[in-house]
């Protein structure tokens, strides 16, 4: 597997956490604190999030298929994106995971 397999996932894992983690604290101040403005941040945060957790789906996805991750570990990481903070616990899981078999592969690659 690719390095850019896992940098690009690592990439919208961080993205969608801190934008579902923003999503969240709009939606506290729209509706706890009753804020001015909340309401156009929670709209725009939210229609981001949406869009680009469509992508983390894809690279999720992708990312899971070339590691050949059983069905119900992919599902846990395609559903990270959706629980405020998970994204970044389990990105970092499963970067650890990963980073020695990829460089274990740059490696071979570069012996060859």
């Amino acid at each position: 597997m690719k390095k850019s397999v896992l940098t690009r996932y690592r990439v919208m894992a961080y993205v969608t956490g801190v934008l579902l983690v923003l999503l969240t604290l709009g939606v506290i101040a729209k509706y706890v604190f009753e804020l001015d403005g909340a309401d156009g941040f929670t709209r725009v945060v939210g229609i981001a999030h949406g869009w680009l957790y469509v992508v983390y789906l894809v690279f999720a996805f992708d990312l899971g298929s070339k590691a050949k991750w059983p069905v119900s570990k992919q599902l846990w990481v395609l559903l990270a994106g959706t629980v405020p903070t998970a994204a970044f616990f389990v990105e970092r899981n499963v970067s650890r995971e990963l980073e020695a078999g990829v460089s274990e592969d740059a490696t071979a690659v570069a012996k060859a």
